[in-house]
């Protein structure tokens, strides 16, 4: 499985909420997009097929923490009794069992390690097709390329896309 986030770029919602620092921001900004948008988690086939995304999370929410509340916790029963492992990029870094993320390159002068480079090639390489499981669906639907909707919304349409494209690939269930 292929662990992924995305922020869906939406019109300007003015909903306001108190960060961490306890300062007023915006809730649907995204200081990582730079655009205001929701955050959709999504788990995709090793060949890139999306499978399942989740509820929309306002775009000022980590990916980390929107996997926490929407999906770490099948995915570590799928790594414990399944054996199933789950790659994700270092967003995700310190998720838990079974889900895997790139070593992170060590601070001042220093260099990585000759096995932990191999591991980072290895794991880029292998999640690399599964991270078209959103290219799939903006590419297709061009609805989800500029959601006009309301923020709140975007859940529902990014759901209604993948069972779309889930009908026209013949993978319902």
């Amino acid at each position: 499985m292929i662990l992924d986030g995305k922020v869906f770029s939406c019109d300007r919602y003015g909903e306001k909420t108190l960060s961490v620092k306890g300062e007023p921001i915006d809730l649907w900004y995204s200081g990582k997009a730079h655009e205001h948008g929701g955050n959709i988690q999504a788990l995709s086939a090793p060949n890139g097929f999306p499978l399942w995304v989740s509820v929309v999370e306002p775009g000022s929410v980590h990916d980390l923490t929107a996997a926490r509340e929407h999906v770490l916790g099948a995915l570590y029963w799928a790594a414990s009794q399944l054996g199933l492992p789950t790659l994700a990029d270092g967003g995700y870094d310190g998720a838990g069992i079974g889900v895997h993320t790139p070593v992170k390159q060590p601070a001042g002068d220093q260099v990585l390690d000759a096995d932990n480079c191999a591991y980072n090639a290895l794991l880029r390489g292998l999640r690399c097709l599964g991270e078209r499981g959103f290219a799939v669906l903006t590419g297709r639907w061009r609805a989800l390329r500029h959601i006009t909707a309301s923020p709140r919304k975007i859940g529902d349409i990014v759901k209604a896309a993948l069972a779309l494209t889930h009908f026209e690939h013949g993978r319902q269930t």
